[in-house]
This record gives structure tokens, sequence and C-alpha cells, in this order.
């Protein structure tokens, strides 16, 4: 053939052809050698055509009858093909015919039979009743309760464990979580103290100065924030920020199966992990509130001076209204908030689960369940002290 003499211009012909024969009943007829090549320019066509064929006369039942009866060769690509007409049909409530189809396809359609494991419906998941997700909830209470249980036996245990044998505590974790939770903590928890001291001076001193009691807000202001808010505001920052940061360490620890590689090697999880941290929240806690104590009636001072009441008169009825009862009670308190933030953390992330969101579970949940037991021990120990007078 001369290369110069230009090729044929006359188009190939389609592999595919749809003919419609009435409103009711359609054909697609394939001949020759059907692939991904040959399918490329009439797949979109035919379809197109089905879909305005289908939506006419839409309450009508309609048959679409495949014909491979002239097809030399079939690849996937052409079981595809056959696949989505035949998928659209059955969804519109039609139905699809299939002839001619030589017996050597068969067992490759077949995979996809019936066409529901190729386009399975969405699962619907079934509503509980009330009563089911009541019991529900109450047993995961309960279990967590039981963990709670339980992991404050193994804790109390292994404290007592660490006093007996000192040298055997891993003190550079203590260290490393100390740094962490406490000089790391102090611009957050002054610039918090230093707010709630003014906030709480000036909420005070306007229903003071209605009675004409305003020299009574400075001593009254530094006895809550000594017995409750210093310890309390404390405690809640250490939760969202320590006790986080606890349950995401050994929970990324036990994602990664290292917790399981202790318990193989003969290693004790709570004595390993969670005793230097909890020792760490015991030692921080209570100079963290001595410092929001101090940063807080500071700026009670600083405000009341606004009020035109002097350092000294401030600091005179301070040492009045509080003693060292009252500071001796607030650091106790911030000791148990210490024991409650830091080992809540480590048991979330012991209790964390497996996938990519397991660990921001387990540090939500560290946070939620901190403060709740914050407000807890608060409650329990302000009983106390109003029983004992301490």
């Amino acid at each position: 053939m001369d290369i110069s003499q230009p090729a044929s211009s006359e188009p190939s012909k389609p592999v595919a052809v749809w003919s419609s024969i009435d409103d009711a009943n359609a054909k697609v007829l394939l001949s020759g050698n059907i692939d991904i090549y040959t399918l490329g320019g009439v797949w979109g066509q035919i379809r197109e055509s089905q879909k305005t064929w289908l939506g006419q006369n839409a309450h009508q039942s309609k048959t679409l009858t495949f014909d491979a009866s002239q097809v030399d060769s079939l690849g996937g690509a052409g079981i595809a093909f056959l696949i989505d007409l035949e998928e659209a049909q059955e969804k519109s409530g039609g139905i699809f015919s299939l002839v001619g189809l030589d017996e050597r396809y068969q067992p490759l359609r077949k995979e996809f039979n019936p066409i529901s494991n190729l386009f399975p419906p969405p699962a619907i998941k079934p509503q509980r009743s009330f009563i089911v997700s009541t019991g529900m909830a109450t047993q995961n209470l309960l279990d967590d309760a039981k963990g709670l249980i339980t992991f404050t036996g193994h804790l109390a245990a292994d404290l007592f464990w660490s006093l007996m044998n000192p040298r055997q505590v891993r003190w550079g974790d203590f260290v490393n979580a100390a740094v962490e939770a406490g000089i790391a903590a102090l611009p957050i928890v002054g610039l918090v103290s230093f707010l709630i001291g003014v906030i709480l001076s000036f909420q005070a001193a306007i229903g003071m100065q209605q009675f004409g009691a305003t020299s009574f807000v400075g001593p009254l202001a530094a006895l809550g924030i000594v017995r409750e808010m210093g310890p309390l505001i404390t405690a809640i920052l250490l939760a969202g920020r320590s006790s986080a940061a606890f349950a995401a360490e050994i929970g990324t620890m036990t994602v990664n199966s290292e917790v399981d590689a202790l318990v193989t090697g003969g290693l004790s999880p709570i004595r390993f992990l969670v005793v230097p941290r909890v020792l760490a929240g015991i030692l921080v806690m209570p100079i963290l509130t001595l410092y929001a104590d101090i940063v807080s009636i500071l700026a009670s001072m600083f405000t009341m001076l606004a009020y035109g009441i002097p350092f000294i008169n401030f600091y005179n009825g301070m040492i009045a209204a509080v003693d060292l009862e009252d500071i001796a009670s607030g650091l106790v308190k911030a000791t148990l908030f210490g024991v409650v933030v830091s080992a809540v953390g480590c048991l979330r992330g012991m209790q964390t689960g497996t996938g990519a969101a397991a660990v921001g579970i387990s540090a939500t949940r560290a946070v939620v369940s901190s403060i709740v037991m914050i407000v807890l021990v608060d409650g329990i120990f302000a009983v106390i002290s109003y029983k004992t007078g301490f």
C-alpha cells in the first residue's frame, strides 16, 4: 500500500447498537470484539438512550433485551457494561433479558450474580427500644464502675509498693511527667487565676457596694480563692491539659500493643506507666494550686484599688479572715484532685480500644471523667469540711 494514499475515512461499525422497538421493549445488539477500547465511545451513548427510554411512560413495565449472539470476544469491560445496563433496568422496575451469551462467559458473569452483591442496599440500623437503650446504658455504667474500682485497688497497692521500694520507681518518667504537667502549665494557670481573681472581686464589689461593705470584698475573695476556687480551677485546667495528655500517651501505647508487650515481659503496666504519672500529679497539683492562690489574691488586691481599698487594708482583712487551716484545707483538696486527674487519665489510656479514633476518644473520656470526679470529690470534701470544721 502506498503510504501517500490517504486512509479510508469510513467509520468502523459500533460494537453496541441501541434500538427501541416500542415504548415497552428495547434491544441492545453486541457484535465483534467487546473490550474497553471498543466500548469507550458507545457506553455513555447507550446509557443515555436507556435513561431516556426508561423515563418515558415510567409507570409502564419495560423489557430490555441484551443480544450477545454476534460477539466474537468479551472482556471484563463487556461484563461491566452488561451489569451496568442490568442494574439500571432492575432499579427502574423493568425486566432485563440476556440472549445469545456464549457459555464460556457465564462463569465470569456468575461471579457478580446476584447483582445485589455488587450494589448492596444501604444497611438500616435497627432502632433500639427505650428499655433496651436504658439497659445497655446501665450495663456500661456498671462495667465502667467495676473497672474504676478494680483500677483504684491496683493503683493503691502499687502506690504502697512504691513507698516500700522507692528505688524501683521510674523516677525519670516521674520527672518528665512533673515538668509537663507542672512547669509547662504555669502560664495558663497564672492567666486563668489572674482573670478569676479580677472577675470574682469585681462581681463581689458590685453587690457589696450597695450595702457599704466594699472593705469586706478582699477577705471574702481571698477565703473563697484559698479554700475553693484555687484548687478547683487548677484541677479543671489540669484535667483538660494533663489528664488528656496522659490518656493520649498511654492510649497510643495500648493501640501499638506496647502495653501488651509489658504484660508479656512480666512487667506491671500500672507500676511501669501509671505510678510515675500519679506521683507527679500528687507533687505538682498542690504547688500549682498555691501559685494560683497567690496570683488570684494579687489580682483581687489590684482590683480593689479601683474601689478605694488600699493594699494594707486588703492585707489586714485577708490575714484576719484566712488562717493556715484554710490554706491547708485547699492544699489537701488539691492533692486529692491531683490523684484523681492523673489516675483517671491513665485509666482511660489503659482502656483505649482499637482503630484510628480510639486515642481521641480516650482523651475525650479522660477529660470528661476527670471533671466529673473532681466535682464529686469536691462535694464529698465539702460535706466532710462542714462536719469536721476543717
